[in-house]
């Protein structure tokens, strides 16, 4: 049963930075396009950058430019840099496989406020 686990959120100020971490376990990294995803009180799960099994990445516009994914095959691990956070970005964050997606893991909240 493939495992997925959000961390690195937290409470920042507008223009500060966060980096979240997903560890996948349990199934075989390397072989999936992978995207992170958030979702806002009260809106619908939105994908906000997605990258594939070569490393190559697509971001929503709302976060271009601002973000970057990157993944670690070696260690089961996807990231997300976030930059010039803006209170728009609150939300909670998950990671997920592309196409089929997994069950959905916990999350990581990113709160961004003065």
């Amino acid at each position: 049963q493939v495992q997925l686990v959000e961390s690195g959120g937290g409470l920042v100020q507008p223009g500060g930075s966060l980096r979240l971490s997903c560890v996948v376990s349990g199934s075989i990294f390397k072989n999936y396009a992978m995207g992170w995803y958030r979702q806002a009180p009260g809106k619908q799960r939105e994908l906000v950058a997605s990258i594939t099994t070569g490393a190559s990445t697509i971001y929503a516009d709302s976060t271009k430019g601002r973000f970057t994914i990157s993944r670690d095959n070696a260690k089961n691990t996807m990231y997300l840099q976030m930059n010039s956070l803006k209170p728009e970005d609150t939300a909670v964050y998950f990671c997920n496989r592309r196409y089929p997606p997994w069950d959905w893991g916990q999350g990581t909240q990113v709160t961004v406020s003065s």
